[in-house]
């Protein structure tokens, strides 16, 4: 235990040290593009990061504030130029980097691919577990859901066709956003509140749905940090934060995307099992070699996106 304690004390000092040269509140970001390419690759050499693409037929824009905190929580957004009668489908990207670390400019490429595709695609900034431990970040995407289809007029956005896409840590969050549906806990009072935040469909990239499966059994001090302690410390809140307990037949269509990492699919077998159970779809789709993190890296970057516009379009289309 005292070991724990250390290791915890350390992780929040570093991250806190992080924070005062660019923030007025805890804020790590060294979970980028940058510093998964240079931890890739060691193993996979020819690997290149990722980059803003320059794509014709978007607009953008950056910085729009959708709550207000004590300060400002804003939101990237990209969406097609060309106004769309029946509007076109909505999706809330959400970066990870363990639920303490992470930046918008992780899935701005993502967002980019998509909106070219005919998507109103969102990336909204969020409470991390440095500046504040769950469920803040819930109550954050929550509001940015409310606010996409406050504003859905704006960018022609149709609010019964909105999709959730998270990777890694931002993946077990927007999987828990897709089970969760309009169940008050989550809701929180931030932004915008009287609009639905229930989903019709979840993208899952190599993100855990459970933290309490026998297969997350890896899950250490970046999950303890968020959820207020460890398994054996706070076993309820790991249990209520496992997205995999609320799977029912209001589930929407899921599909998941994975590394050839197994710790990183904890529970997606059994969440697949409930989901054939309800008669809901879902796909899977293993990225054979590949490392954490191969969304921010070419090769992988490319298949990611098709397995996930395809199966956006068609669940949304």
């Amino acid at each position: 235990m005292a070991v724990r304690i250390l290791l915890s004390f350390v992780l929040i000092l570093s991250t806190v040290n992080l924070l005062h040269a660019q923030y007025d509140y805890p804020r790590d970001t060294s979970y980028n593009i940058r510093s998964a390419y240079l931890k890739i690759k060691k193993n996979h050499p020819h690997v290149t990061p990722i980059q803003p693409l320059k794509l014709g037929g978007i607009q953008v824009e950056k910085e729009v504030v959708y709550a207000d905190i004590g300060r400002d929580l804003t939101l990237d957004i990209f969406y097609p130029k060309r106004s769309s009668e029946k509007g076109y489908p909505g999706v809330l990207l959400i970066y990870g980097g363990g639920w303490s670390s992470g930046e918008k400019a992780n899935q701005i490429p993502m967002a980019q691919k998509l909106a070219a595709a005919g998507y109103v695609a969102v990336v909204a900034d969020y409470r991390l577990s440095p500046e504040a431990q769950y469920p803040a970040a819930m109550h954050d995407l929550k509001a940015a859901i409310r606010w996409m289809r406050t504003n859905s007029e704006k960018y022609s956005l149709n609010q019964a066709k909105i999709a959730v896409l998270g990777c890694s840590a931002g993946a077990q969050l927007a999987t828990l956003l897709g089970t969760t549906g309009d169940l008050e806990k989550w809701e929180g009072s931030i932004g915008v509140t009287d609009q639905a935040t229930s989903v019709q469909a979840i993208v899952n990239i190599d993100g855990i749905v459970s933290f309490i499966h026998p297969e997350a059994s890896s899950e250490g001090e970046y999950a303890a940090k968020w959820l207020g302690g460890y398994k054996d410390e706070v076993p309820e809140v790991w249990q209520e934060a496992s997205p995999l307990e609320y799977v029912n037949g209001n589930t929407p269509p899921t599909l998941f995307i994975n590394s050839s990492q197994p710790r990183f699919h904890a529970g997606r077998d059994d969440m697949v099992k409930l989901l054939d159970k309800y008669h809901i779809y879902s796909e899977v789709h293993t990225l054979e070699g590949s490392p954490h993190s191969f969304w921010l890296v070419h090769p992988w970057f490319e298949p990611t996106y098709e397995f996930t516009v395809k199966f956006l379009d068609k669940v949304l289309k």
